[in-house]
């Protein structure tokens, strides 16, 4: 084949746009037909965030929306994540550019005085003794002798300084032929996506985090009033005790038991401060605010428990960010496998340079001083010893790596899902009984009460009335506590109303360049 030949051969290739390895199709992934845990059961308070609205929206909360909103303003771990994703997206634009020609532009000007200046193909060389040789090294007249037929003519004195002045413009260009570039692209977009889903993920943790944060922290404002009542309600007790024992009615053990029973019971209402501070610091530093900045007055928190539908499960791997992550990194472990298998063939490299040069700078840029240069160099490896190979076989097994990830990922949330949903339907049925519980047991307080001062029971009936009404009651907010954050939970497992759709990150590029597309 003749040099035109193959310069046309290499630039239909180029246009043509083959890229070696394997184009990429997501694995498939176990996928149930329905969420077990969600069959037959109705949420007593069913409910999800409207359409253009936050989750968190849910719990009808001004403060939790207020806080929930900081999280993209001042969160430092978020922040973190969206700088790695900006630095993802700089990544494709930089692989994006390795399809183009790089071009430069240079400017010299010199002034040089040299030992001698060049002429014809005569050495001439001026000698101490007068004498000088000529032509075929021959000498006259006495002096240094010169052997050898001389090239160029050196004169040591008498040089004079000369300018030199070049303006030239040079392209170097590398025609992605076997589509190493393209499928840089490819796994640079898809990890850019990843990237991207990460970032969601990210934000979807702060955000539930914060949420059972303040849940929590709610409930231990409920668990401080709950306290504060008890304590009321054994000072009345033990007021009651002092006038049985001044009547002489009851001994005095039973005002020695009121008084242990109420300072139990303050302990305790101390005690609560310590977490409530703890989660209050905690929500402080989600907001990116120092703790010694920043407080929430203690309030009521709403007691209805929001459930939202868990859909259809085909439907979870495209709303949680994290499986979406997973995917991404699976079509960029693909793209390797193609520019693995790239290095097989060889590498051409196209340059040129056009320019001017001239000794004087006017009338630099003229016909006469242009100078120009065009070639190109073909590069292949001929023999590495199985270095190639063991890198396809390296790519391929990434990948692998990266298909098991993807489908533990998606095993994993639906583990997620159906564990929320198993929680929130019993602790739905605990709550019921736990609730009636608690009723009866202040019912058993106030009659044995009223038994104790009509001298019919002992002190300790009343203790041991109050003791269970108060642990019934503290394990009635434990309920309602766990069935908030599983319902955070659920909300954050079917993925907050994000869409893997969102992923907009240079997607139409990756279903360009690489025949993959986003999730």
């Amino acid at each position: 084949m003749s040099l035109r030949g193959a310069l046309w051969s290499v630039a239909l290739a180029a246009l043509a746009g083959c890229a070696v390895g394997p184009n990429y199709h997501r694995p498939s992934a176990p996928v149930p037909q329905r969420f077990k845990e969600a069959e037959g059961w109705k949420p007593a308070e069913p409910k999800e965030a409207a359409s253009g609205t936050d989750w968190w929206s849910v719990y009808s909360d001004a403060v939790l929306d207020g806080l929930e909103k900081q999280i993209d303003i001042s969160n430092q771990t978020l922040k973190a994540s969206e700088a790695s994703w900006r630095e993802a997206e700089a990544v494709v634009s930089e692989a994006k550019a390795e399809l183009f020609p790089t071009v430069g532009v240079s400017g010299s000007a010199t002034r040089t005085k040299g030992l001698g200046t060049t002429v014809g193909g005569t050495t001439t060389t001026t000698t101490t003794g007068g004498g000088t040789t000529t032509g075929g090294g021959t000498t006259t007249g006495g002096g240094t002798t010169t052997t050898g037929g001389g090239t160029t003519a050196v004169i040591p004195t008498g040089s004079r300084p000369f300018n030199n002045f070049n303006a030239a413009a040079d392209a170097s260009w590398a025609p992605d032929i076997w589509g190493k570039i393209r499928r840089t692209i490819e796994g640079d977009v898809a990890s850019a996506q990843a990237s991207e889903a990460d970032l969601a993920a990210a934000r979807l943790s702060a955000q539930g985090t914060l949420a059972t944060d303040y849940i929590e922290l709610r409930v231990t404002d409920e668990m401080k009033q709950l306290l504060d009542q008890t304590v009321e309600a054994y000072q009345r007790s033990l007021e009651i005790t002092q006038n049985q024992y001044k009547s002489g009615i009851v001994a005095k053990a039973d005002v020695i038991t009121a008084e242990t029973q109420l300072e139990g019971a303050q302990s305790q209402q101390i005690s609560v401060g310590v977490m409530r501070g703890q989660l209050e610091h905690a929500i402080a530093v989600l907001v990116g605010k120092p703790p010694a900045d920043f407080a929430i007055e203690s309030a009521p928190f709403g007691t209805t428990v929001p459930v939202a539908p868990a859909g259809i499960p085909s439907t979870l791997l495209e709303r949680r960010p994290d499986v979406a992550a997973a995917e991404r990194t699976m079509a960029a472990a693909n793209a390797q496998i193609g520019i693995a298998i790239a290095a097989y063939f060889p590498d051409l490299t196209l340059t040129g340079t056009y320019g001017f040069s001239s000794s004087v700078i006017n009338g630099l840029i003229k016909t006469p001083n242009n100078v120009w240069s065009f070639g190109g160099t073909l590069a292949d490896t001929v023999l590495d010893f199985g270095a190639r190979s063991a890198a396809v076989r390296q790519a391929r097994a990434a990948y692998d790596v990266a298909v098991a990830n993807y489908r533990q990922a998606v095993l994993t949330a639906f583990q997620q899902v159906e564990d929320q949903l198993i929680a929130l339907r019993i602790l739905e049925q605990q709550y019921s009984v736990q609730d009636r519980t608690v009723k009866s047991a202040n019912e058993a307080v106030r009659l044995t009460i009223n038994e104790y001062k009509a001298g019919i029971v002992a002190y300790t009936s009343v203790v041991t009335a109050q003791a269970t009404a108060l642990a019934d009651a503290q394990t009635l907010l434990t309920i309602r506590q766990s069935r908030l954050t599983a319902s955070v939970a659920l909300i954050q497992a079917l993925g907050g109303g994000w869409d893997a759709a969102s992923l907009k990150s240079a997607g139409t590029t990756a279903q360009h360049v690489g025949g993959s597309s986003a999730l």
